[in-house]
C-alpha cells in the first residue's frame, strides 16, 4: 500500500496539521504510521466503509485487534488521539455527526509494557520475505534492513540523501536527527552489501537516496510504514509490527549481546543512556544474572 492509498479526507487533515497546525514532523510522522495501519484494517473489515463513518464499535473492535497484535497500551491511546484529531475535522467538515470517539479514553494502571521486540529467528523471516529481483524490491529490503540493521527513526530512513553514504568509512551520515544533531551510523556488512547493490540501480544523481517508484521524489513515512507491513503479512508474521518495533528490536538485540549501553545510546541518536533504559524491560533474565554473579562474588 502506498500513501496515495488513504482516503482524500486523510491525506487533507494530514496536510492541515502540516500547514495550519505546524505539527512537527515527528507527529506527522506518528499520524501517516496510524492511518496507513488504520487503512490495510479497513481494507480487510470494512471496505466499503470510510473511516470517518465507523460506528464505536467498530474502533472497539480495532482497539481489540491492536491489543491482540501486541501493540502497547500507550501506543493505542496515541493512535486514539490521531484518530479523534481526525474525527473532529470530519464532522468540522460536514462528513460525519458526531465524533464518536469524542472523550473516549484507555486507562491502564498497570506498569508501562516494554517495546515489542522481534527475535532473531522473526528478523530472519522478515527479511527472507523481502524479494529483490526488481529495483524496486531491493528498494524495500534495503528500507527493513536500515532500520533493523541501523535502528534508524522512520524520519531518518526518508532523510538520507546520496552523499550522507560514506563509502570510506561504511558508515551513514544522519542529518538533524532528534535533538537537531547529526550522527553517523555504521552499517553491518550484510547490509552495506545490499546498500551497494541498490546504488548500482540508483545511479549517481544528486538527491535523496531512497525514491518513489512512479515519481522519483523522497519516499515518505507512509510509504516506509507500508513496506513493513506488506512484508510483515508476507512473512507471516503477527499483525502490529511497524518500523519502531525494528529501532527496538535493533536496540535489544544489541543489549542482549552484551553492547555497553551508552554505545546503544550513541547508535539511536538518544541524548542519554536512560533513553535507551527501557529496553532493559525487555530482557528480564539480565537482572536475574547480574544478582546471580554478584551472588557468586560473596559467596565464601
Amino acid at each position: 500500500m502506498t500513501p496515495r492509498a488513504l482516503d482524500p479526507l486523510v491525506t487533507g487533515y494530514l496536510a492541515y496539521g502540516r500547514a495550519v497546525r505546524r505539527l512537527a514532523p515527528r507527529t506527522l510522522i506518528d499520524m501517516q504510521c496510524t492511518f496507513t495501519r488504520l487503512a490495510v484494517y479497513g481494507r480487510l473489515h470494512h471496505p466499503e466503509i470510510a473511516l470517518y463513518q465507523w460506528r464505536l464499535d467498530d474502533y472497539l473492535r480495532w482497539i481489540e485487534h491492536e491489543r491482540q497484535a501486541g501493540q502497547a497500551l500507550r501506543s493505542i491511546a496515541k493512535e486514539l488521539s490521531h484518530l479523534r484529531g481526525f474525527l473532529a475535522y470530519a464532522w468540522r467538515n460536514g462528513r460525519t455527526d458526531r465524533n464518536v470517539l469524542d472523550g473516549f479514553q484507555l486507562q491502564d494502571a498497570a506498569r508501562p509494557a516494554a517495546p515489542p521486540v522481534l527475535t532473531i529467528p522473526d528478523m530472519t523471516h522478515l527479511v527472507a520475505a523481502c524479494a529483490r529481483r526488481t529495483p524496486l524490491e531491493r528498494r524495500d529490503r534495503l528500507i527493513v534492513l536500515l532500520l533493523y540493521g541501523g535502528g534508524l527513526r522512520t524520519g531518518e530512513v526518508c532523510g538520507l540523501d546520496l552523499g550522507d553514504v560514506d563509502r570510506e568509512r561504511q558508515e551513514l551520515l544522519i542529518r538533524h536527527a532528534k535533538g537537531d544533531v547529526d550522527r553517523r551510523v555504521p552499517v553491518p556488512p550484510g547490509v552495506w552489501t545490499e546498500l551497494l547493490a541498490f546504488l548500482a540501480d540508483r545511479g549517481r544523481r544528486p538527491g535523496a537516496l531512497l525514491r518513489t517508484a512512479a515519481t522519483r521524489r523522497r519516499i515518505d513515512a507512509g510509504a516506509v510504514c507500508a513496506v513493513v507491513t506488506i512484508t510483515t503479512a508476507r512473512a507471516g508474521l503477527p499483525a502490529g509490527i511497524t518500523p519502531r518495533t525494528l529501532r527496538h528490536t535493533f536496540a535489544t538485540h544489541l543489549m542482549d549481546r552484551g553492547v555497553p549501553l551508552d554505545v546503544i545510546a550513541s547508535l539511536l541518536g538518544h541524548r542519554s543512556p536512560r533513553e535507551s533504559g527501557v529496553y532493559l524491560h525487555a530482557l528480564p533474565a539480565r537482572e536475574t544474572a547480574a544478582v546471580d554473579r554478584l551472588s557468586a562474588a560473596v559467596t565464601p
